[in-house]
């Protein structure tokens, strides 16, 4: 039921018929429409400021510094091997620390809970990215964070092999396990950035790819000698006794490593390149500790609107190189061996030994060729819709369950992988090089956030669609319907290298040339412009000419009539062009 108001207005009743609109405070549109000037104002700044520090970051000095020290590159080398052979080892031998700390589990449950460690581990990395970001840019350089983070995945390593089981200590030896994990993880956090950083900023430009892709390998390298180490250690004792505590061994291996590791960055040098930038930014330091302003490095990196966009384009970009390396090497053995049975936890090792050796060289290759390349994003370009295309290929071809079909499977992944990885390291440290004292940072935040989303949740998430994926497969005996089900974790990967390309063309922004800087192409086609606009400018102006002959020193129109009205030019006035004769 609905009654006329005086205005005219339909009143509604308890019903639930239309009721009066509510009245509104006298003042309030001259509110929101302030409110709305606001906020205008508010996006052109931040619009404004989009583009000033856009223009900054384009029109960086260079960095004149780059020798190709060898020593710089060894420190960074040994480093990542060091660490990536301590962070790999549980990964390869999680079956039997998910037997050793979670015993009363389903065999599924226990390989799930072990991974969840190895999670825990990746949860840690954007912390340590954070406190060794600082400690490499604004308080100690990056030659020391490296030796920092060498010390801190030391300790943990050690102890790891030595830590009670389930059995001896009950529930908190697997709690003991986790934090000795997350320490490992606030370790990697900052290693592989900072050799990264201090590589590529001691290399020169035209060597940048090929130096970083030597980084690139040896942290796939403490993959290959974990898989070396652990392989061996199942080749030599039975299996009974790889469970009962030879799977310590390897954690042990470690201790023999550390003392050639701290020689080598012993002689290493700091970054010339972050040293002279610090001291140009002494200045600016004096003024925030008097004004009580200093803001630590990752508030200063948050704070830009343009370095927000630069960190999530990254993010995104390392999304498909992050699944991808951890589904390749380290979930595909648990796959092969565990998961499917087509072979044996040491056939799996060996030949994951095979395909990472193989994996090491193409990644050098690659960096190399990246080098020739005109723009650093032309091989990532080429490598992405590889990566999305071959990863489901790959688990095709496992389903062939022949050596053969494991193998090349494996490889032509890897192929397109280190396309992309290859430049990968040049290419997450020029993203940053506009600021040093912000470089080591940007790497470290973009580069294991990305390693927590994507990789660390690759062995969880590979493995829960794995047995979806056998649940829709069953036991179908047509192969259409038993195949594709297979393909599953594959295609999640795929949907992430989309999700790359995007971000890639559309996010983010990256100092193109590989041998000048984008400054020198800016100007380039500054300059191309200005050409274009000159030579416009004389074509106008001879069709000006051709359409004003002169005849006699008299001027006539287009068509050659004379205007006796219009007097010749005066000689004697200035300026004074005399007309061209045709």
């Amino acid at each position: 039921m609905q009654s006329e108001t005086p205005g005219g207005q339909q009143s509604g009743q308890a019903d639930g018929s239309l009721e009066s609109p509510a009245p509104r405070i006298e003042g309030m549109a001259q509110i929101e429409n302030n409110a709305d000037d606001d906020s205008e104002d508010a996006m052109d700044r931040s619009e404004r400021l989009m583009k000033e520090e856009e223009e900054s970051f384009y029109s960086a000095s260079h960095n004149e510094y780059g020798d190709d020290n060898i020593w710089g590159l060894l420190s960074g080398v040994g480093g990542n091997i060091y660490e990536w052979y301590d962070f790999a080892v549980y990964g390869l031998l999680a079956s039997e620390i998910g037997a050793s700390f979670f015993p009363k589990s389903s065999k599924e449950l226990q390989l799930i809970n072990s991974f969840g460690v190895y999670l825990a581990a990746f949860l840690m990395r954007p912390l340590g990215a954070i406190l060794f970001g600082e400690i490499g840019d604004r308080m100690m350089g990056r030659r020391n964070a490296l030796v920092m983070s060498i010390l801190l995945i030391t300790i943990p390593s050690v102890l790891m092999g030595m830590l009670p089981t389930y059995e001896q200590w009950g529930p908190i030896a697997p709690i003991l396990l986790v934090v000795l994990r997350m320490l490992q993880g606030l370790s990697v956090g900052g290693q592989l950035a900072g050799s990264y950083v201090l590589s590529i900023e001691q290399s020169s430009p035209t060597n940048r790819g090929f130096r970083g892709s030597i980084c690139d390998a040896s942290s796939v390298g403490g993959f290959l000698l974990a898989s070396a180490v652990t392989t061996m250690v199942r080749k030599i004792l039975p299996r009974e006794q790889v469970y009962a505590w030879g799977w310590r061994i390897p954690f042990w291996v470690s201790l023999l490593l550390a003392p050639i590791l701290y020689g080598i960055v012993k002689n290493s040098e700091e970054s010339k390149f972050w040293a002279e930038r610090t001291e140009q930014k002494e200045t600016e330091k004096l003024i925030r500790e008097s004004e009580h302003q200093h803001t630590p490095a990752v508030a200063d990196l948050m704070g830009s609107p343009f370095r927000r966009r630069q960190l999530a384009g990254m993010i995104g970009v390392l999304g498909t190189v992050s699944s991808s390396f951890y589904i390749l090497f380290l979930w595909t053995p648990v796959y092969l061996a565990d998961l499917r049975g087509y072979m044996s936890e040491a056939d799996a090792d060996l030949l994951n030994f095979v395909v990472v050796g193989c994996y090491v060289f193409l990644l050098i290759i690659s960096g190399k060729i990246s080098d020739s390349f005109p723009h650093r994003n032309d091989l990532v370009r080429i490598g992405i819709p590889g990566i999305i295309f071959a990863c489901p290929t790959m688990f095709g071809m496992f389903e062939s369950e022949s050596w053969y079909g494991f193998l090349l499977g494996q490889l032509q992944y890897a192929v397109c992988l280190s396309f992309v990885q290859g430049s990968m390291a040049a290419w997450e440290v020029e993203l940053w090089m506009a600021d040093p004292t912000l470089s080591f940072t940007g790497v470290a935040i973009g580069h294991n956030v990305a390693s927590t989303l994507f990789g660390g949740t690759m062995p969880l998430v590979a493995t829960w669609l794995y047995y979806r994926a056998d649940d829709l497969a069953g036991d179908s005996d047509n192969l259409l319907d038993g195949l594709l089900p297979r393909l599953i974790p594959g295609f999640y990967v795929s949907m992430l290298g989309c999700f790359s390309l995007w971000c890639l063309g559309y996010i983010i922004r990256h100092p193109h040339d590989v041998r000048t800087g984008e400054m020198q192409m800016r100007n380039a086609s500054n300059y191309q412009r200005e050409k274009k606009a000159k030579q416009a400018k004389k074509k106008k102006k001879k069709q000006l000419t051709q359409e004003l002959r002169t005849v006699d020193g008299y001027w006539t129109g287009a068509d050659g009539a004379l205007n006796i009205g219009d007097a010749p030019p005066n000689k004697n006035s200035s300026p004074y062009e005399p007309p061209t004769r045709l």
